[in-house]
């Protein structure tokens, strides 16, 4: 397949045709490729998965790995959707929105693991579409400075303020309040 050209504008339908070994993702119809990730973030995303996927087993939610494929906006006509992600962590509540593609709408709640290449996306374009699709939690991890930043969907259907934790620090999943994530294991490796 040819790379896509940036200034046209791409949906799903094209998403599709493109070649499975590479990762893509679509943000408002521009598309973007995805670099692999580093040994560090892998590490990271890994502990944080076990840690939510133990936490969920026997429970209704669902938790993905990427490469999880997420149709963000739903739309009449799905091909014409232009918003394609896939996110670090993935964790879908309604069983309705998973299909064998992966997901279809707003997940419950998105980890993104920031690299030098995607630290801006991360925090500005996804921020956006995330908060746009009402997306409940969201959390950008960002491995170099041990931080993690949580964002919660308000009643007003705005990101409110982050709450801002380190690697000593302990986080209470606001969509799972019995759930508390130590930084410290998340971290471990870096």
């Amino acid at each position: 397949m040819p790379l896509p050209k940036q200034e046209q504008i791409y949906t799903y339908a094209d998403y599709l045709t493109w070649d499975e070994k590479e990762r893509w993702e679509i943000l408002d119809g521009v598309p973007f490729m995805q670099a692999a990730p580093s040994r560090i973030h892998q590490e990271i995303s890994m502990e944080l998965s076990t840690q939510f996927h133990t936490y969920l087993k026997g429970k209704l939610c669902r938790v993905f790995a990427a490469p999880f494929c997420v149709r963000l906006d739903v739309v009449e006509n799905e091909a014409d959707t232009k918003n394609i992600v896939e996110p670090d962590i993935t964790i879908v509540c309604d069983g309705s929105k998973l299909d064998e593609k992966g997901c279809k709408g707003s997940p419950d709640m998105i980890v993104e693991i920031t690299s030098p290449s995607t630290g801006k996306i991360d925090r500005i374009v996804k921020f956006n579409l995330y908060e746009h699709a009402g997306v409940r939690e969201y959390w950008v991890v960002e491995p170099d400075q041990k931080l993690v930043s949580v964002f919660l969907l308000q009643s007003d259907n705005r990101f409110g303020r982050p709450g801002m934790f380190t690697d000593k620090d302990k986080i209470t999943v606001a969509i799972f309040p019995d759930l508390v994530v130590d930084l410290k294991d998340i971290f471990s490796a870096s």
